[in-house]
């Protein structure tokens, strides 16, 4: 009998030891950063745990729910919209929002994710309805300010704060992205035309102004070339005529330089008549005054008292006419030479040349 006692106690003592290690596990809470729990107390809400350690009463007490209090990132399957000209889109949505308050989170809604899920369909629905296609895909950040705007007013009952909403994709339909892709492709076209043209159009400019520059300076330097031109000619004119002067020619070796310088005329082979100008019978003149001669000479009219020159016998022919002249010339300036020395007074054909 005692033995069963005691047997009994015993178990009755281990029951006890567990049912109290149990109790204090029970009564031990560690909440977590960023996290807070919602506890009840025989079905009541009692209060709120943030962060740390806390104790709860033993099957009096209860941990209803846990809540993440960092931000959430929640994505929305695409959703397909109707816009103002009668076009289906499908848009896919991501939200940002935290938890600011656990206790209205938990009690004033049954599931806040879908509740949030929700809501941003039917706003996002009103939004684009308003809008046709091209505003829709072109005004992305006015579509999330007021999805943004609606939901956190919509929300804020809910202890929840949306941050940010992002519209992932606007898929409109596949014909209609074909068309697009084309008035694209043909705005592109366009506008390559329309650069290349102004290329073009620079590139004549620049080379019309290229050219006008070219002929303006190229008029200038032949300006400037004749200009100097000029002016060289005459210094050079005048330093000839100042050394005539200064060399103090007579008559006699102007004629003689004027005699030199008619065969010049008739040097080309093309020449076929050779004209004799009428100062040459009076350079002949002065030539046979330098050498003593008083009497008149005239080629062309021959004399009775003496012999006809061969210059007067070969003026039929041109080409024999320039041959006489030509040894008359030597012949001529041999004499003056001779006249020279003999008077004390050398005679250099070179001078002359020298001062012209």
């Amino acid at each position: 009998m005692d033995e069963n006692v005691q047997l009994v106690a015993g178990v009755a003592a281990l029951v006890l030891i567990i049912f109290v290690i149990v109790a204090i596990a029970k009564a031990i809470v560690v909440v977590r950063q960023t996290q807070s729990f919602i506890v009840e107390r025989l079905g009541r809400y009692s209060r709120t745990m943030d962060a740390g350690l806390h104790f709860l009463v033993p099957f009096v007490d209860k941990v209803r729910h846990k809540v993440d209090r960092r931000e959430l990132v929640y994505s929305f399957p695409p959703q397909s919209v109707i816009t103002s000209d009668n076009l289906v889109v499908d848009i896919d949505s991501v939200i940002y929002f935290q938890v600011t308050d656990p206790k209205a989170a938990v009690y004033e809604i049954a599931n806040y994710i879908q509740g949030v899920e929700q809501l941003t369909t039917t706003t996002l629905r009103n939004i684009v309805g308003t809008m046709d296609l091209e505003q829709t895909l072109t005004s992305r950040d006015q579509i999330n300010g007021q999805l943004r705007g609606v939901l956190d007013e919509a929300t804020g009952k809910w202890g929840i704060r949306v941050n940010r909403v992002e519209l992932k994709a606007i898929e409109p339909p596949p014909s209609i992205k074909d068309s697009m892709e084309k008035q694209m492709r043909a705005e592109r076209d366009r506008r390559a035309a329309i650069l290349t043209a102004e290329g073009v159009k620079q590139s004549a400019i620049l080379t019309a102004e290229g050219e006008k520059q070219s002929a303006i300076l190229t008029a200038e330097g032949d300006a400037q070339s004749k200009i100097l031109r000029a002016e060289g000619e005459a210094r050079a004119i005048l330093q000839v005529f100042e050394a005539i002067h200064q060399g103090d020619a007579d008559s006699k070796l102007l004629a003689y330089q004027y005699l030199q310088m008619l065969p010049e005329i008739a040097k080309t082979e093309s020449n076929k008549i050779w004209f004799v100008p009428t100062e040459f019978t009076g350079a002949l003149k002065a030539i046979s005054a330098g050498f003593g001669v008083e009497e008149d000479i005239d080629p062309l009219k021959p004399s009775p008292d003496r012999k006809p020159s061969n210059l007067t016998s070969a003026l039929a022919d041109p080409r024999e006419a320039l041959a006489a002249a030509r040894r008359e010339v030597e012949d001529a300036t041999a004499d003056a030479t001779d006249a020279g020395t003999k008077s004390g007074r050398r005679f250099d054909p070179n001078a002359s040349k020298g001062q012209n």
